[in-house]
């Protein structure tokens, strides 16, 4: 009896380290799947320029051989019913996504129809999607209700996930988009990437490190460049956020908290940290 016990312990263990569980919807899922999932990365830049540094730390994850090869789209944009003023990444994103990414600041529904497409591809071929949601829920609202209508078949509770550490970016979206999402798709709260000792790696600090110190990748080099530039250019400008870390030569990419857990990164807690793995 006992060696059934011990037996059962052990094999509930394995499937838990494999399978996720998530409390609010008491719906077993897979854990991220690198050769077919999706790893759909949104950041809103309005008003925080921490979305600048973010990019350039996603770029630096998906460029180490652990992660090469995994698909990711990225949205910019992607905001919800705050005020305040854009900050421009046009330029970041088309150098660290390529053409792998969407312009919902400029064309909400274009923007939409693109992010389906690939959303489709990767739901057709069996695999799931993980959304990083480096800012609010409106713009995943629009494109799960645009999932559902072309595809009702498929169960989304299962097979969309959507990431946030951020009560201000819950806040800060559309009440109705916020409960749409949760009642639609598996919606992960996790922790904020801005505090330490919660669980979550925490990505932002007021100490300057500079990653063009730790890095050996040339491209990788020129889009941190081109985010601290921009981050230093627009923080606190006509009346945007101003981020106090980085306004003291710090960084801020606390967002990628979010793609640390989805991809499991273990051994990166804190920035110095993730400057050491990767």
């Amino acid at each position: 009896m006992l060696f059934s016990k011990t037996f059962l312990l052990t094999a509930l263990l394995l499937l838990f380290s494999y399978f996720g569980y998530c409390q609010e919807n008491r719906v077993y899922y897979e854990a991220f799947n690198k050769e077919k999932d999706l790893l759909l990365a949104q950041f809103d830049c309005k008003t925080d320029v921490d979305d600048l540094h973010s990019v350039a730390a996603l770029a630096t994850i998906l460029a180490d051989e652990a992660y090469v090869g995994i698909a990711c789209y990225a949205v910019a944009g992607a905001y919800g019913s705050q005020g305040g003023l854009y900050v421009p990444p046009n330029e970041l994103m088309e150098k660290a996504f390529g053409n792998r990414w969407s312009d919902a600041h400029t064309n909400f529904q274009q923007a939409v129809d693109e992010v389906c497409i690939v959303v489709n591809e990767t739901l057709q071929n069996g695999g799931a999607i993980w959304v990083a949601e480096a800012g609010q829920s409106d713009f995943s609202a629009a494109v799960v209700k645009k999932i559902i209508e072309e595809n009702p078949e498929i169960d989304m509770v299962k097979r969309f996930h959507v990431v946030q550490h951020s009560n201000w970016n819950e806040e800060s979206t559309t009440p109705e988009k916020l409960q749409y999402i949760k009642e639609k798709v598996q919606y992960h709260k996790i922790a904020d990437g801005n505090a330490q000792g919660n669980g979550t790696p925490c990505f932002r600090t007021e100490k300057r490190i500079s990653p063009l110190a730790k890095l050996s990748d040339s491209h990788l080099e020129d889009i941190w460049k081109l985010a601290i530039t921009l981050a230093n250019r627009y923080n606190g400008s006509e009346g945007r956020y101003n981020n106090e870390a980085i306004e003291k030569g710090g960084l801020d990419f606390s967002d990628v908290s979010e793609i640390s857990w989805i991809l499991n990164i273990e051994g990166a807690d804190t920035v110095e940290e993730f400057f050491e793995r990767f």
